[in-house]
């Protein structure tokens, strides 16, 4: 009860975190693979943002746009694209791209992981067949991904940045290291990490939005906001709408709804 208690008292003493006036941004959760409710989110994205006030809008994608769900190669095209006629939308490096990338240029250790995390989805959305996936040894995995991935895709995912910064919150993919400051994190926490920074109850620099980690929901925190509901898993990706210092929610997939939004 004590510790609820000074949680509280330090939540309400914190400043509220704010985008600038007139910009408007959405972090979009971890996609994994899951190009049907991509393209749903992304609609249901354009719709909000015309039904509200002119702004500049920026969508900052969280990372892990890959693995697991059974369309990553569409994914990826479609951001690609996105990204050559939106050039205020933002790309994190996941974990997930991470090893994708690391695995592309052969080395084992990644290869390894990446079949263990989801990769047998990845390889087999870019036209690799199931059966053959499942007989190669390693080298033949890697030279077919070095075959079937597009150069142009792998150009793209070397673009995705470690964190972004808008107004009073930080974009990042897993989350930062406690007590150390913004300009000295490292890219394995950013990409990784989960507690200390999780169960960590005091605030950072900034607010943090992050994916990584799922939650049935928006997981909404006094100093951070993790917006990984498990698209894979659940059929339902989700996205936070950022306002001044407002924030909604828009979702696509089982129970869509859409929040009124509420101070942060």
């Amino acid at each position: 009860m004590l510790k609820k208690l000074l949680r509280a008292r330090r939540a309400s003493a914190s400043p509220v975190a704010a985008i600038p006036a007139g910009e408007r941004v959405y972090a979009v959760g971890d996609v994994h693979g899951c190009d049907d409710l991509l393209g749903e989110l992304l609609s249901r994205i354009d719709a909000d943002d015309a039904a509200r006030e002119s702004a500049r809008t920026t969508i900052v994608f969280l990372g892990d746009l890959v693995d697991r769900g059974p369309a990553s190669a569409a994914v990826i095209e479609r951001l690609r694209l996105l990204s050559a006629s939106r050039p205020d939308t933002r790309f994190l490096l996941g974990n997930h791209e991470e090893v994708f990338l690391e695995s592309l240029k052969g080395d084992p250790k990644a290869l390894r992981m990446f079949c263990r995390i989801g990769g047998r989805e990845t390889i087999v959305s870019y036209g690799v067949d199931a059966a053959d996936y499942d007989r190669m040894d390693y080298e033949e995995l890697h030279a077919a991904m070095v075959d079937r991935v597009p150069a142009n895709h792998q150009e793209f995912m070397l673009g995705f940045e470690d964190m972004v910064t808008i107004g009073d919150y930080l974009f990042v993919h897993a989350g930062i290291r406690p007590g150390v400051e913004l300009s000295n994190q490292r890219t394995a926490d950013l990409r990784w990490i989960r507690n200390p920074f999780l169960g960590h109850d005091r605030p950072f620099e900034k607010m943090v939005v992050h994916g990584h980690t799922i939650s049935e929901d928006l997981d909404l925190q006094p100093h951070r906001i993790g917006v990984d509901t498990g698209a894979y898993e659940t059929g339902r990706l989700t996205a936070l709408g950022l306002e001044g210092t407002s924030h909604w929610t828009i979702q696509a997939g089982h129970f869509t709804r859409s929040h009124e939004p509420i101070l942060v």
